[in-house]
């Protein structure tokens, strides 16, 4: 299903009135609201394709009907959360839950909709129908070589699906690891890690990035053999240029200084990109900004502040993808409150008078500080966000006119009630 562009335009005129009240009141004390609205204009984030059903990898699945049931019907929807708020132009496909059976008529497709392919993600951490060997004891750490080809192999597949759809980028997130004491020789596991990265680099197109994704646990629970930021930047030192750390919000174990980190990986030209998810306890996959919002504003502090410095292009430098899936929420509802939520933040990062924070910091003055980034998060940057959609051609409250075209009831009606989103 897809909105009519007249649709949103009727919708728009109906908020104008109150929408201009809202913008002008903020925009007059906006020095560079030009710029800023710019660069929310620019700012795209790319929708992961197993995020589009309800449910996650790991539990239990309860459809909420109208789901896509090809891919061809996730870039439809995908397509549909781009035309109601311009932010989300680009598609992350998983193999294999979405192999592209004609990838020159799925990427055709993509188009149409006004859809790029941003990162290929891999899969080693289940096995699949038909399968040779398992990777019940690790992926490319495996103590058998032919596991570890096989994985190498997959991963090598995923880049030509990748290529082929005018991807310039590859996930690589490994579930491997141990649960128990003496069950893994870590530096054995590393080394073979490594081996088994390297040839995966190799493989990979002159223009393209790896990506080395780290989480602290799950599903192994005693070790992980890219178990945080560290070991994922010893990995993509090792391997060249074209090796980054990549950021998922919910793999850290608990109190960890994201910021810092960003911080830190941004200075040493290594942070690849991010999985935005919220979380209360560990890897939630919660909507984004939904738990923890302050924290959220600090690490786009550290971002808009470590990619100014090297003077970066916030839009194309870093890859920027959602992350979560659930079993309580309409799926698209969910990606347009996660990418709203991103935008407002990264709005309030944009905010920060840059000038004024430094000079507290050369004065050691925490007090100033803390003044500066809480009564920048306080800001209401809603108008903000909204006038860049206004601009691009979007709704001004996307999630509104969603609700109020009834979309889920006319997906279900179209696909029907039982449908279960390919993949997962």
């Amino acid at each position: 299903m897809q909105i009519e562009k007249y649709k949103i335009d009727e919708h728009n005129q109906s908020m104008l009135k109150e929408h201009r009240r809202r913008f002008d009141f903020i925009a007059a004390g906006v020095s560079d609201a030009e710029a800023i609205l710019k660069k929310l204009i620019d700012f795209q984030v790319a929708i992961p394709s197993w995020a589009l059903g309800t449910g996650g990898t790991r539990f239990g699945r309860f459809s909420g009907g109208g789901e896509p049931r090809s891919l061809e019907e996730k870039i439809e929807d995908v397509g549909l959360l781009h035309a109601l708020n311009r932010s989300s132009g680009a598609i992350s496909l998983h193999i294999p839950w979405d192999i592209p059976g004609n990838p020159a008529a799925i990427k055709a497709l993509a188009a149409q909709f006004g859809l790029r392919f941003d990162a290929m993600n891999s899969n080693t951490f289940q096995d699949q129908p038909g399968q040779q060997y398992t990777y019940k004891y690790g992926s490319l750490q495996n103590v058998k070589k032919e596991v570890r080809r096989q994985a190498i192999d997959h991963n090598i597949e995923v880049i030509n699906y990748g290529k082929q759809l005018g991807s310039d980028s590859l996930t690589v997130w490994l579930s491997d690891g141990s649960c128990f004491p003496g069950q893994l020789n870590f530096r054995q596991a590393f080394q073979h890690t490594l081996e088994g990265l390297q040839e995966i680099y190799a493989a990979l197109p002159g223009n393209w990035k790896m990506f080395v994704e780290y989480k602290a646990f799950e599903p192994n629970f005693y070790s992980m053999t890219v178990g945080d930021w560290g070991q994922s930047l010893l990995y993509a030192s090792k391997l060249g240029p074209k090796a980054y750390t990549l950021v998922d919000l919910g793999h850290h174990l608990p109190n960890a200084n994201i910021e810092q980190i960003v911080a830190l990986l941004l200075m040493e030209g290594k942070l690849g990109g991010f999985h935005f998810n919220d979380s209360k306890y560990g890897d939630d996959d919660l909507t984004v900004g939904s738990i923890k919002p302050y924290q959220l504003f600090l690490i786009f502090n550290e971002l808009v502040e470590g990619m100014d410095a090297r003077g970066m292009d916030h839009a194309r430098d870093l890859g920027w993808m959602i992350d979560a899936s659930h079993n309580v929420k309409d799926p698209l509802e969910d990606l347009l409150q996660s990418v709203e939520a991103i935008m407002l933040t990264y709005a309030q990062a944009l905010l920060i008078d840059r000038k004024k924070l430094v000079a507290t910091q050369l004065a050691n003055d925490a007090v100033a500080a803390q003044e500066i980034l809480q009564n920048t998060f306080r800001t209401d940057t809603r108008a903000l966000v909204a006038e860049a959609r206004l601009r691009a051609g979007a709704a001004l409250d996307p999630l509104a006119l969603y609700r109020n075209e009834r979309v889920r009831e006319h997906l279900v009606k179209e696909r029907g009630a039982g449908t279960v989103a390919t993949g997962l």
